[in-house]
């Protein structure tokens, strides 16, 4: 869909030589969403085990001390997660820029990005965002970047599972790969080209 207002070049169309600062990006997102949320115990933590199995010596078989022990079916884990990991990965904001850039280059040049000014025309209801949607063709995952997540826009897209509704000063590369269509208010194109023009690289 072409769009009616003018993309700034420095930011959707910018040379990207490979992706490997987009991966990295991408990872970094993901990473530093992961919640350190498994835990396993140690043997010193399991239950039971205070009986020793057998006798030390005449019953033919090796000798044990405790069925805690880690090689038993029950015992406790070796080197497993205990829930303080730190999974995140750092990106610095010069890189993190770079990133966002290429990426809206790539979304541009695959003709994802589209400008149209539906913050003006938020009503809160959703079958008039599901209209809105229809009219401009918009199918599958469309990422909706606005200045300001209105109660109305928010409202009227809660219930649409193929939308996602963002901030601009919170694009992510890992946001902008992962749809099809990007549509960008003109309110937030101002914001975007803030944030990421050559002044604030």
């Amino acid at each position: 869909m072409a769009e009616s207002t003018k993309l700034p070049k420095d930011i959707f169309a910018v040379e990207v030589p490979n992706h490997e600062l987009l991966k990295l990006a991408y990872d970094s997102y993901l990473a530093n969403a992961r919640l350190a949320s498994a835990t396993t115990k140690q043997r010193g933590e399991v239950s039971g085990g205070g009986k020793k199995p057998w006798k030390q010596k005449g019953t033919g078989r090796a000798r044990f001390g405790s069925t805690r022990n880690p090689i038993w079916r029950g015992g406790g884990v070796v080197f497993g997660p205990r829930g303080n990991e730190n999974y995140t990965k750092k990106l610095s904001k010069t890189a993190k820029k770079v990133a966002i850039r290429q990426a809206l280059t790539v979304a541009h040049d695959a003709k994802k990005i589209s400008v149209l000014p539906y913050e003006e025309k938020v009503t809160g209801k959703t079958r008039d965002a599901v209209a809105f949607l229809k009219q401009f063709k918009l199918d599958r995952k469309v990422l909706l970047v606005t200045s300001e997540k209105t109660p109305e826009l928010m409202r009227a897209t809660n219930n649409l599972q193929e939308v996602l509704v963002i901030r601009a000063n919170y694009l992510s590369v890992y946001h902008i790969l992962n749809s099809d269509h990007i549509v960008i208010s003109p309110q937030a194109l101002d914001i975007i080209t803030a944030w990421l023009g050559k002044e604030e690289a």
